[in-house]
């Protein structure tokens, strides 16, 4: 897609002083493409050289100087992790240089592969970076004086809230405050239970359109919102995808792959049974949030693209109340209102 004159000219003189700071006058700017968003405000643009090609982010403008993504990827480049290499930048102007990581995303990767073996390894490969993440000790996360936000109670219960309100009231309808008020009140106990766990330095948002694939490496982006949290917040948003179904033999595999790896002074889960309890309550938050980003999104903006997810989250959401008798009561109340609007 062609970006609009202005932006384009924008962009030209952006990249033309990248060149200057960077003493590199020969990258001659062919060409710019306009890349299809995400679900996020930034806007990103292909620049395309004679010798290789860019990709320019345009952010909201710092008059500070900071920006959430560059500060985290600052911290993480001291890591064993794969993420993108930054060129330049201009923060002030909304402007950072990014590597190109082409277009292929690992739910477009997962398209081609051939068997439940290779999907087994793909995601052992990505486990063994969250593994390097979780792994970051305490104190270092801590001396950065980056992660100031954690999944606590507070955070873990708005973001119920939130699906509540825009999935249940304004997606499917429901205008009965009582029931939309007991919905909120079943998921109380289980916000409590994952607040109060031993938390480590999650991504936020590690799922398959999250993850790049460039020449065989698997590079994480998005980042920019990481915090702390329980250790299943990431598995789950990977192993749980609302937008790919992980093999119900590689996901126990993957789950107890990463279950042995993580020290248990990291994670201070006295066995797999309560770890996969807390895996189940993380499940039904993570996804259920989902669900509301979903709908958020079409109605702030109406972009359709992600609704035909919601289904499959909510059928999921179901398999897990089924499976522990402990969470009829959640599963009667929240289905009642799915099934009946």
């Amino acid at each position: 897609m062609k970006p609009e004159v202005s932006e384009r000219l924008f962009i030209e003189d952006l990249f033309r002083k990248s060149k200057e700071r960077l003493k590199d006058t020969s990258y001659q700017l062919n060409n710019i493409e306009r890349l299809t968003g995400d679900a996020s405000t930034r806007r990103y643009y292909r620049l395309f050289t004679e010798k290789k090609s860019f990709v320019a982010c345009l952010d909201n403008p710092s008059q500070t100087g900071l920006n959430p993504f560059i500060s985290v990827l600052d911290f993480l480049k001291d890591y064993r992790l794969r993420i993108p290499h930054i060129y330049d930048m201009d923060l002030s102007k909304g402007y950072i240089l990014e590597e190109d990581l082409g277009d292929t995303t690992l739910l477009k990767h997962l398209s081609t592969i051939g068997s439940k073996e290779e999907e087994f390894l793909i995601y052992k490969e990505i486990l063994d970076q969250l593994l390097v993440l979780h792994k970051i000790p305490q104190d270092e996360i801590k001396k950065s004086g980056i992660f100031q936000e954690m999944f606590d109670y507070t955070k873990l219960k708005s973001e119920i809230d939130f699906t509540t309100d825009f999935f249940l009231k304004r997606y499917l309808g429901i205008t009965d405050e009582d029931s939309l008020a007991r919905v909120s009140e079943v998921f109380d106990p289980l916000c409590k239970r994952l607040a109060s766990e031993n938390m480590v330095l999650t991504h936020r948002d590690f799922h398959s359109r999250n993850i790049m694939v460039k020449d065989k490496d698997f590079v994480m982006i998005d980042f920019q919102d990481a915090r702390l949290g329980i250790p299943q917040y990431d598995l789950v948003s990977m192993l749980e995808d609302c937008y790919y179904r992980v093999g119900m033999y590689n996901k126990n595999m993957l789950i107890k792959y990463y279950y042995e790896n993580l020290p248990v002074e990291i994670h201070q889960q006295k066995d797999f049974e309560s770890f996969m309890k807390l895996y189940n309550d993380m499940a039904l938050q993570r996804v259920f949030k989902a669900i509301g980003s979903f709908s958020y999104i079409y109605e702030t903006r109406k972009d359709i693209r992600y609704l035909k997810y919601i289904g499959f989250a909510m059928e999921k959401i179901k398999s897990i109340l089924f499976d522990d008798n402990t969470y009829d009561e959640l599963r009667k109340t929240l289905f009642k209102y799915y099934y009946e609007s």
